[in-house]
């Protein structure tokens, strides 16, 4: 503060700063503070009068049972396919690898704007105003086409710069990486355009049709890699190109099955004739509002997970391929997880939607509470099955050993990573995603990619570092995430 009175413009900055990650939200003086290890693992709250504990476990299995069983089918065909590429050679598992992360950075304008999108339409089911939920849905799908027609062009065209920058090593990899990213851009838009469709049906509540049409995907991908990657039944080998377009043509037909869906009017969100795509500033700053934190998560997060594989693709072929698998594997969990953090993100914005953020707190926490059931049993998977499963990638003895051990070492984390993750999705549902893009930037920007570097560099511990570094930024991830929570903040969050 200078002599005036006036704000320093250091001050102004910090303040800035601060509003931006929304760090200067103060909790309502209203609600009590937990002390200790409450703070981080808060009591359930009671549940409010009118409602049933039973009830609120159905509420969330309803909407987390369709999207459990999609998304751990999307993983299965997505380790499917890796298996059916690990045929090809270890080259051929880190050329895909090489290419997910410039995909999802291609993606991250795309997740912003669905996360905003979400907050809103269920806060306005919440709030029984379908007629706002729906307008909100056409600008996101606006915007959703546009951002993703623009990014699948620079993605073609870079393709192979950014697949040699992820560190490419060899002529086959770089080859393979950049035809199979290529490949993907073609698709790009009907991708994007179906996970916007996919999470306006979550917030207001829809999550089976999701399950339908993602399924149908995975199964024209799967039966698609069978005739396409070594040529079977009279179709030409395609090797990597065959995988890709499998992938694509899969999720095209996601697409039209999504858009057939909206069209339907038989659901709550909807298409119909007459409908204005006219731009409403208004509401696009409302989704801006919510969406451009998770912008800056998910370009903190891009980048950091971007350092993070450069640096693990140095080590080389091999240690990449096995790397690629283990992270193939863990993604598995994430899904699980993700099913139940849809649930939660969907319930606590409708709660807050009624003005009752007791429910909120009381979806929440059941939600948590099956996470960990799901969590549990992937720990036992990965002890007694660790090397099948990694053996069912490829069989060359030096990834079966290193992954199965990788595995191992992700056991301990698992159900703090599941309760953490399905927290985070609560915050989002509140509209507080301002402080998850600090935790990514202090996290997956920071800690993860510096403590690689470090590990891999100045250790002798090779892949095991960068597995330590994952588990150390997931543990602070999670004090941060549950810190949060406990303070009460996102129940104060206007969307």
């Amino acid at each position: 503060m200078s002599a005036s009175g006036t704000p320093t413009i250091g001050t102004r900055l910090k303040n800035g700063m601060l509003e931006l990650m929304g760090l200067n939200l103060k909790p309502d003086p209203t609600i009590p503070r937990p002390r200790g290890l409450r703070r981080f693992f808060p009591k359930a709250p009671a549940v409010p009068e009118g409602y049933h504990s039973g009830t609120l476990y159905r509420d969330v299995i309803a909407l987390a049972w369709p999207a459990l069983i999609e998304l751990i089918l999307t993983q299965l065909t997505s380790m499917a396919d890796m298996m059916m590429v690990g045929g090809l050679g270890p080259w051929a598992i880190t050329s895909v690898g090489l290419t997910t992360q410039p995909k999802f950075l291609l993606m991250t304008m795309i997740m912003s704007l669905n996360v905003g999108m979400t907050a809103l339409v269920a806060r306005f089911r919440g709030a029984g105003d379908r007629k706002a939920a729906n307008d909100v849905f056409r600008q996101a799908l606006s915007l959703t086409l546009v951002v993703s027609t623009i990014a699948a062009v620079l993605g073609y065209v870079f393709a192979r710069p950014m697949v040699a920058f992820m560190g490419a090593q060899e002529p086959a990899t770089l080859d393979g990486g950049t035809i199979y990213l290529r490949v993907q851009m073609i698709g790009f838009v009907p991708i994007a355009l179906t996970s916007t469709i996919t999470a306006a049906m979550r917030g207001a509540g829809f999550s089976r049709q999701a399950m339908y049409y993602n399924t149908a995907s995975n199964v024209v991908n799967i039966f698609l890699n069978y005739l396409l990657i070594e040529g079977h039944w009279g179709f030409p080998r395609l090797e990597l190109f065959g995988a890709s377009l499998a992938t694509s043509i899969g999720q095209c037909v996601a697409f039209l099955i999504a858009f057939a869906i909206v069209l339907s009017k038989r659901y709550y969100i909807k298409l119909q004739r007459g409908d204005s795509f006219r731009p409403n500033f208004s509401l696009i700053r409302r989704i801006a509002r919510v969406g451009m934190p998770a912008l800056l998560e998910q370009g903190f997060m891009r980048a950091g997970m971007i350092i993070f594989a450069k640096t693990v693709a140095g080590l080389g072929t091999v240690a990449f391929a096995t790397h690629n698998i283990c992270m193939n594997i863990q993604a598995m969990s994430f899904m699980t997880c993700t099913a139940f953090s849809t649930a939660a993100t969907s319930l606590v914005g409708q709660s807050l939607g009624k003005k009752n953020p007791q429910l909120a707190e009381c979806y929440c926490s059941r939600a948590r509470r099956l996470g960990q059931i799901t969590a549990v049993a992937l720990m036992i998977a990965f002890v007694t099955l660790g090397r099948e499963i990694v053996g069912l990638y490829n069989d060359e003895p030096e990834i079966v050993e290193q992954g199965s051990r990788i595995l191992l070492m992700l056991v301990a984390m698992l159900p703090l990573q599941s309760s953490q993750f399905i927290t985070a999705g609560a915050l989002r549902g509140a509209g507080d995603t301002r402080f998850p893009a600090f935790v990514s930037f202090i996290t997956v920007f920071l800690i993860r990619p510096g403590l690689t570097i470090l590990l891999i560099h100045y250790t002798d511990l090779g892949l095991y570092g960068a597995w330590i570094a994952l588990i150390a930024d997931q543990l602070l991830r999670s004090v941060l995430i549950f810190g949060r929570y406990a303070g009460g903040v996102w129940k104060t969050v206007k969307v």
